[in-house]
């Protein structure tokens, strides 16, 4: 159930075992895509593993579920007003399938949710089946997946997975055991949920140290990276690398989980959130500052090229991404920004924006500001400014 960064990917890897899959998607355009044999998203090696399991009749797209053995949700959980979790795709998701369910399927949630989420299901599930209870298996095993290299992580890395007993763990084992080479551990329900989240919320507030460093040394006249790197050298130090924020749908939202239920003890989560969250208010008014200096100077507003648009180097992906607000941000206060994103050709979907290529962006512009450190940049003027390196 959901076809995007991460449903479609463990669909065609499941499907590549040669097991028949059914990937459900909403939106039509998907559904019709991928049964072409095609892709939507920007992945490597995914184009082929999709190919090769429509090809072969292993894989399939449709609107809406069918009967099956395994049910698999893997849609967004994103959060709503004050950071508050929004499980509205999950609860639909759960609902479609239910009337499909019979007694032996099992039934996985994928998708990032906070502590409780499966067991919520569970009940939501008994509820409008009560036969069913005692009858299926509900579990939950999150991924752990690099964008970029999402089919060899899907496969090798390990997989923490929580039934609501025990014998639910371990029909969801035996059934991840079909399409991974990693280590399955086996948990309860609640813990994995929160497996998930403390992963991304470590990967946060170190992060957040890194940011926080950049705008000291920024006050202080320092090189943040060379600073970084000697500090580096130090052999139980590894400070990571500072950028324009932090983006995706799972180091940006995941923490917020967390917080929003246990808000008096999450202090250090919080604030690395917050601080990640104000580098990118940071980054625009660096870049207000530079777009002042010029107009002073030349008698004129700048015509500013903004290099990467994704929240991450070398993907498509612009879920929560910083690089976009501050694009979209500058635009919001009059700016003229020629924005570049290497890894999208359609400006639908770069949020409506005119994309530009390198060149024409470097020779068309006044200004120019890396955002992102795609490959593509490698070889950037050094007169662009580099907010990631």
């Amino acid at each position: 159930m959901g076809l995007g960064y991460i449903g479609l990917p463990t669909a065609a890897l499941i499907a590549s075992k040669g097991i028949q899959v059914l990937g459900v998607d909403v939106v039509e355009s998907v559904v019709k895509t991928i049964n072409s044999g095609k892709i939507h998203i920007i992945e490597p090696s995914l184009d082929g593993l999709v190919k090769h399991g429509v090809e072969r009749g292993y894989l399939k797209a449709a609107s809406k579920p069918d009967a099956s053995d395994v049910f698999l949700i893997a849609v967004p959980t994103p959060f709503k007003e004050n950071h508050l979790p929004d499980l509205t795709y999950v609860e639909t998701a759960t609902r479609m399938v239910m009337p499909h369910l019979k007694e032996g399927d099992l039934f996985i949630i994928e998708s990032t949710s906070p502590v409780g989420t499966t067991e919520k299901m569970a009940n939501l599930i008994f509820q409008e089946r009560p036969e069913l209870k005692g009858k299926i298996s509900i579990a939950y095993c999150p991924e752990r997946v690099l964008p970029g290299n999402v089919i060899y992580e899907l496969k090798n890395n390990d997989r923490a997975i929580g039934g609501i007993d025990e014998q639910s763990t371990k029909n969801a084992v035996e059934f991840y055991r079909l399409f991974v080479s990693g280590e399955l551990h086996e948990t309860n329900a609640r813990t994995a949920e929160m497996t998930k989240l403390v992963e991304n919320a470590s990967r946060d507030v170190q992060i957040a140290f890194a940011n926080e460093l950049s705008m000291i040394c920024d006050e202080a006249d320092i090189n943040v990276w060379e600073l970084i790197n000697l500090a580096n050298k130090h052999p139980r130090v590894n400070i990571l690398q500072p950028g324009t924020g932090v983006g995706g749908h799972c180091i940006a939202v995941d923490p917020w989980f967390i917080v929003s239920e246990f808000a008096e003890k999450a202090k250090i989560i919080r604030t690395a959130r917050e601080i990640n969250n104000y580098k990118t208010d940071w980054v625009i008014e660096k870049i207000k500052n530079v777009a002042l200096e010029f107009e002073l100077k030349e008698g004129r507003k700048p015509i500013i090229a903004c290099f990467g648009l994704a929240f991450k180097p070398d993907i498509d992906d612009l879920r929560e991404s910083p690089s976009l607000h501050v694009v979209q941000s500058l635009i919001s206060k009059g700016y003229e920004i020629l924005a570049v994103e290497p890894n999208i050709e359609d400006s639908k979907k770069a949020n409506g924006l005119t994309l530009y290529s390198i060149e024409e962006a470097t020779a068309k512009s006044d200004i120019g500001f890396k955002l992102v450190n795609h490959s593509a940049f490698n070889k950037l003027p050094k007169s662009i400014i580099p907010f990631v390196k």
